[in-house]
């Protein structure tokens, strides 16, 4: 098992992602660098699982900065659509990166298909890499419903049209550290902190 000490390269360019895992790894006394810091590539993202891309792009960051890496896979699983968007949750929103319109298709594909069943899951994958050696992955959940139209200007990605289990706000409504205990990304991390304890 990788170790958590000293600088941690958070291997991902979304700077919303990057934030959440920063202040996640904060109390552990460890110092995240973001990959878009170190000038490190996106590699491209071939796995047709969260914990595939997660792994892989782990491995990526800490073979090329010679650092451990934590990566982040993660996406909006909505069940009436198959479990789309998924691990194609980026896609959707096009090379602009533009999640308005992801929103608008994933309200358009739930009105196409006619479908009463609105429930959907943000799904995380963490995998931890050292450089030379192996990955772990850690998967974490949260299980809501879509709305529409969006709600909130906070958060990233398709935080505006879900609404968490037992939450009247969608994520797009709440502050950062309101939305953060809630997240996928922070029962990953438990997982994660578990097998280092």
């Amino acid at each position: 098992m990788p170790k958590l000490t000293g600088r941690l390269v958070v291997a991902s360019h979304n700077s919303g992602k990057v934030r959440e895992i920063a202040a996640l790894l904060a109390p552990l006394g460890v110092e995240a660098v973001s990959a878009a810091s170190l000038g490190l590539p996106e590699p491209e993202e071939t796995e047709t699982t969260f914990a595939g891309n997660a792994a892989l792009k782990a491995r990526a960051a800490a073979e090329t900065s010679g650092l451990p890496a934590l990566a982040d896979d993660s996406g909006l699983e909505v069940f009436a659509l198959g479990g789309d968007p998924g691990v194609y949750s980026a896609r959707w929103a096009g090379p602009q990166k533009d999640f308005a319109a992801a929103m608008a298709r994933v309200r358009d594909e739930l009105a196409a298909c006619k479908a009463e069943d609105v429930s959907a899951r943000f799904v995380c994958a963490l995998a931890l890499a050292e450089p030379g050696g192996g990955v772990e992955v850690f998967e974490g959940e949260a299980r809501g419903a879509i709305v529409w139209p969006p709600r909130g200007d906070k958060g990233f990605g398709y935080d505006p049209i879900f609404q968490p289990e037992g939450e009247t706000r969608t994520f797009g409504e709440m502050t950062h550290e309101e939305k953060l205990p809630l997240t996928h990304r922070a029962r990953a991390f438990e997982k994660l902190l578990a097998a280092l304890r």
